[in-house]
This record gives C-alpha cells, structure tokens and sequence, in this order.
C-alpha cells in the first residue's frame, strides 16, 4: 500500500519551495496532490479544493504560511473567494 502525503505537510512543501514574492493558486495545489495522493474516495483534482482551503486557512492561522486576496495578505479568518497561497517573508 502507497502512502500519500498529508496535504497540509504538502501545502508547507510548496511553499516553503516557492520564491518570496510568489504567490500559488490553491488549484495547482490540488492538482498536484491529487498526483500524489492514494485516496480511492477523491476521484478528481477538485474533490481536493475544499481540503486545501480548510488546511491553508489552518496554516495560516498558525503563522506557517500567508493567504492573499489580490495580492495583499489577508487574515484567514475572513478568507472569502479567490485566493492565493505563499510562503511566510521574512521582514
């Protein structure tokens, strides 16, 4: 049996590998973990956007990566429509 990575061990991944000014669309992330993932029940990428949400707003809340909306960090609390994902800058 193949294990699958946990999606938010995955979410920190990319974006512990993405550039400082780089934002990711929470869909590539699906789809990328779908990729990876072993789970009979999720039959296609999408079935994983909810999931990183849910998982990017927990990160988020913990201080381990940013949520942007229009390019601006926003707080995950409120994360409504579209968004992107990035990783933590050092200021």
């Amino acid at each position: 049996m193949t294990t699958s990575p946990k999606l938010a061990d995955f979410i920190l991944d990319l974006c512990s590998k993405a550039a400082p000014a780089e934002m990711l669309d929470p869909e590539d992330v699906a789809r990328a973990f779908a990729k990876v993932s072993a789970n009979p029940n999720v039959v296609t990428w999408e079935g994983y956007l909810l999931s990183v949400k849910d998982n990017a707003v927990k990160l988020a809340k913990e201080g381990k990566i940013l949520v942007y909306r229009k390019g601006v960090p926003v707080d995950p609390e409120t994360l409504k429509g579209v968004y992107r994902l990035g990783p933590v800058r050092a200021e």
